[in-house]
């Protein structure tokens, strides 16, 4: 199901709408979009979570058992929000880059 584009560059709003259209089909043919982007949000949330999770329970266990003039809670917590971001930001940048990819295959 492909919509016809009109060969008359005399009628730009024909034109507009067939363009749309076929981003529309195309759209509907994917099986990525909405579901795509909540897993990526998803995905980058966890990245940084779970690390400042692991950080600060770690942290708590050093100030229980090695104690110290510095909390080391908040420093494996800091520490688990830069590693978890670094890996967020990691991850993010590839799925970019694969969707800029995908999208120049797909307009050649």
């Amino acid at each position: 199901m492909e919509p016809t584009e009109n060969k008359n560059k005399d009628n730009f709003f024909s034109d507009q709408v067939a363009k749309k259209e076929k981003r529309k089909l195309k759209a509907l043919s994917e099986k990525d979009g909405a579901w795509l982007g909540l897993a990526m949000v998803g995905m980058v949330g966890w990245s940084v979570v779970a690390p400042a999770l692991v950080g600060a329970a770690l942290g708590l266990w050093l100030d229980k058992t090695h104690p110290q003039s510095f909390s080391w809670t908040l420093t494996l917590l800091f520490a688990g929000i830069i590693s978890g971001s670094v890996v967020a930001w990691y991850w993010v940048a590839k799925e970019d880059k694969e969707m800029h990819d995908n999208k120049e295959v797909n307009n050649v």
